[in-house]
């Protein structure tokens, strides 16, 4: 691997964050293929006990068992996509972690988010591995620890960097993507995750 990653020192935390990892090809190539390719669908969400639109597309991918229920929702995955499965074998390789799964998000512009929230739900897991891969426009991630307010870190992700989360960091930290005037491409964040299957 010709990157070296960099760890990110914060308490209760566990990031690994590698800049432009090779994957083997042309990085726009990978993403026009994601964004055609992909089974992108906008779904609906459950907060506060209120129904409303995921403010971005999503699509869910992995092994036959690796069903994954978040904000309400239970998504059933999609067989893997061979594209999807080429990129889950090198980050494996980078992370040196196996992953059975992968949730797909297409920022189409910088209005559309994620909101703070932390990947801690059951079947993930007590101390889930969850490998993040972008491509597109750069967009602020920001994490913040969920007791101490004043933890917290950002970083500006782009186009093939590799941000691994680790250890207690879901359980200690909620993180999130904001909306941006600032950008108007698109963005694809492959986080990919194991799911245990009892």
């Amino acid at each position: 691997m010709s990157v070296e990653a960099e760890q990110i020192v914060l308490p209760d935390a566990e990031l690994l964050l590698w800049r432009q990892i090779d994957l083997h090809r042309p990085l726009a190539e990978l993403r026009q293929r994601l964004v055609d390719e992909l089974h992108w669908q906008q779904t609906p969400i459950r907060i506060y006990g209120r129904e409303v639109m995921q403010p971005r597309l999503t699509a869910w991918y992995g092994d036959a068992d690796a069903a994954y229920r978040y904000s309400g929702v239970t998504h059933e995955p999609l067989p893997w996509h061979p594209l999807l499965w080429d990129i889950k074998a090198l980050v494996e390789q980078y992370s040196a972690s196996t992953f059975n799964s992968v949730l797909c998000n297409y920022y189409r512009s910088g209005q559309d988010s994620m909101g703070w929230h932390s990947d801690n739900e059951p079947e993930l897991g007590p101390e889930p591995v969850i490998a993040s891969l972008s491509f597109g426009a750069a967009r602020r991630f920001l994490l913040q620890h969920k007791k101490d307010k004043s933890l917290q870190w950002q970083c500006s992700l782009g186009e093939g960097d590799l941000l691994l989360m680790r250890g207690a960091t879901q359980r200690f930290y909620r993180h999130s993507v904001p909306k941006t005037a600032k950008t108007t491409d698109l963005r694809i964040n492959l986080t990919f995750r194991r799911i245990i299957v009892q």
